[in-house]
This record gives C-alpha cells, sequence and structure tokens, in this order.
C-alpha cells in the first residue's frame, strides 16, 4: 500500500464517544462519494492501519472522517488526541466499492446506518449527484443516545433543503430522535418504519438500499433484504442492495 503523510487541520469532539476529524487533502488524492481511506499516525511501529468513510464531498479541498473512540483501542485514541499541525498516515488512494453508482435505477433510494455509518451517505447528500436519480431518498440512522447523532443539524438541514430527502433519526436508548425506538431491522419487519415514511414496505422492485454501520446491524439487513427478494451489487453487475462491508471492533 503506497503511504502519504498529512496535516490535522482540526478535531471535533461531539460526545465521549464520536469524533470527526479533518485534515487537509494530498495533492492528486481523488476519490468518489463512498469511498474510505485507511489511517494510522507516523509514530506507530509497526503501524496500525485502519478503513474509515470520507465523510466529505469529493470536490470539498479537506478529507473529514467520522469515528468512534474506542477505549484500549488500537488507533482511536491516539487519532483522539490529534491537534492542529500533526501528522496522519494515510492510503495514497481511496479504496471500496460502497457506490450509490453501483445501484440500479429505482425509485426510493434508502441510506440505512448505525453510529458512524453515517459517514458515506454525508459525503453522497454532499455530492448531491444522487438527488437526481430517486425520486424520493430516505436517510435513516440509528444511535443508542440522541447526543451520538453527531450530524443531525446537518441532516436536517439539508431534508428541509431537499423536498426527496426525508430523515428518520432513531434514538434506541434515552429521549429524541423521531419517536421511533426499535432497532432498524425490526423497525422494517414490523413495518413501522415505512408507515413512519407513509410507504409501502420494502420491495426489490422498487427499492434500493445502501446499508453501513455494525456486523450485526448488516448481518440482520441482508438476512431481512433476501428474504424480499433483493440482490446484491457485484463488480460489473447492477443490483439493488449493497452493504459496506468493512468494520474493526477494536480500533
Amino acid at each position: 500500500m503506497s503511504v502519504v503523510q498529512t496535516e490535522v487541520l482540526r478535531l471535533v469532539q461531539w460526545s465521549p464517544k464520536t469524533l470527526s476529524l479533518f485534515t487537509a487533502r494530498p495533492e492528486h488524492f481523488a476519490f468518489q462519494a463512498g469511498h474510505y481511506a485507511r489511517l494510522s499516525v507516523p509514530e506507530m511501529v509497526p503501524p496500525v492501519w485502519r478503513a474509515y468513510s470520507i465523510v466529505s464531498a469529493p470536490a470539498e479541498p479537506f478529507l473529514e472522517f467520522f469515528f468512534t473512540l474506542i477505549p484500549g483501542g488500537a488507533l482511536s485514541p491516539l487519532l483522539a488526541v490529534l491537534r492542529p499541525g500533526d501528522e496522519v498516515a494515510m492510503s495514497a488512494a481511496a479504496m471500496g466499492f460502497f457506490l450509490a453508482d453501483s445501484l440500479a435505477d429505482g425509485e426510493v433510494l434508502w441510506l440505512l446506518a448505525t453510529g458512524t455509518g453515517i459517514g458515506p451517505y454525508l459525503s453522497i447528500l454532499r455530492e448531491q449527484s444522487q438527488l437526481h436519480r430517486f425520486s424520493r431518498i430516505n436517510l435513516v440512522c440509528s444511535a443508542r443516545e440522541a447526543i451520538e447523532l453527531a450530524y443531525d443539524a446537518e441532516c436536517r438541514a439539508l431534508a428541509q433543503q431537499w423536498p426527496q430527502l426525508r430523515y428518520v433519526p432513531i434514538v434506541t436508548r434515552g429521549e429524541g430522535g423521531c419517536g421511533l425506538r426499535e432497532r432498524i431491522p425490526l423497525l422494517l419487519r414490523s413495518g413501522q418504519l415505512e408507515q413512519h415514511l407513509a410507504l409501502t414496505a420494502l420491495n426489490p422492485q422498487r427499492d434500493r438500499v445502501m446499508v453501513c454501520g455494525n456486523p450485526d446491524f448488516t448481518a440482520d439487513m441482508r438476512a431481512l433484504l433476501n428474504e424480499r427478494g433483493f440482490t446484491p451489487c457485484r463488480r460489473g453487475l447492477s443490483g439493488n442492495m449493497i452493504f459496506e462491508n468493512y468494520w474493526q471492533k477494536n480500533t
């Protein structure tokens, strides 16, 4: 893997566990909305590399990453104490196949996330190219507590700006969000999520689904969508569901 070093611009702490890291964008670094980069810190010997989705839009002059602080983790505690002017090691090329362009055309695009899984969707929405492909886009993000809905204000503003975008923040513990309390797969199985959005049940003819989040969530969503006849995107072959597959528990 070819590596570059880039400068930290700022670090934003949303909650005790969630942070956003902003870095300078290396020269000639290109990416698509939905890609990720591998990060490390130069002083680690040997280095530990972790994949983080790029939150910033492809046209923005900086790079933004949203991550969870794992106490005792191999990398995230080091990222969490970075200061402006420090350096981050990064893969010289963006990676991944979690691209909305891989989905076949449809009517409704579902962007389903838990926690920091909202990151690639922010890049997609900031870029805006998918707004013209779908008549309806549902951004559904679940967190345990309202404070963990880090980009809530931006998502609400986007939903106000674009009539075809519906934002559904779900808090499973405590107050806040839209009022729904169950995990996303359970809300879809019961029909509560579709009812909340005034839609009929998910179906592969109408809906296109992107899923990004913790392993239990993605496994449950894959089982549900398989039961309903959804087909995955393959390299060179469009489908109606796509999953982000990387995840590290001990970051």
